[in-house]
């Protein structure tokens, strides 16, 4: 009998690489990555149900009636949750599976997996959280300004989060080997971001 796999929570800022990130785990590790359900338009290359499941509202909107997802939130006009089914498959095979998502779905999860383990990926500064995001070129300056708003509000919850990884530009390796770390370590009382996120929460105050 295949003991019960682990739930690992990635959130982050937006900019900060968390599905670059989760999908090494999968690649170096070995993780299962739940593929969330999204309302938002498809980016350039961009292949429903590997990036997302891509749903309209009325779609979306269906499955929270059917309690088809786990968790789901609005975030920046969109919607966003965690289809239910394939996690629960998962985690009952014995896989650890990886939860890309926002925070309030990551306190959603919370309530219903206490052994979840809940990681938040950051940037090294609020500087360089802009200059990711500005640099992708995929976005208007007013959708930009909405994300780094929205960093701001995420910041305040960064407390609920037992770890804090920086995943510095150019180190991503760094970034997975230890998420891979604490994963390992499983519910010991490590914590990575104290220090870093007071700082953090400071500088976002100032942009």
């Amino acid at each position: 009998m295949n003991k019960q796999g682990m739930l690992i929570v990635i959130s982050g800022f937006s900019g900060v690489g968390k599905g670059t990130a989760a999908k090494k785990l999968v690649e170096k590790y070995g993780y299962s990555l739940s593929v969330s359900a999204t309302t938002r338009a498809p980016r350039d290359g961009e292949v429903d149900g590997r990036e997302y499941y891509f749903k309209t509202v009325e779609e979306f909107r269906n499955l929270i009636d059917y309690n088809g997802f786990i968790e789901y939130a609005q975030y920046v006009e969109n919607y966003y949750g965690t289809p239910r089914a394939y996690v629960e498959q998962e985690l009952a095979l014995g896989h650890n599976v990886i939860l890309e998502i926002e925070v309030d779905g990551a306190l959603q999860i919370k309530e219903q997996y206490k052994d979840a383990i809940l990681i938040f990926i950051s940037a090294v500064s609020a500087k360089e959280l802009k200059d990711r995001l500005t640099g992708r070129g995929t976005e208007e300056p007013e959708v930009i300004a909405k994300r780094m708003n929205r960093a701001k509000e995420e910041a305040l919850s960064i407390s609920n989060y037992e770890y804090f990884v920086i995943n510095q530009d150019g180190r991503l390796e760094q970034c997975v080997d230890q998420i891979h770390a604490i994963v390992t370590a499983k519910r010991q009382d490590i914590r990575f971001w104290t220090d870093d996120i007071i700082e953090m929460q400071n500088e976002l105050k100032t942009m």
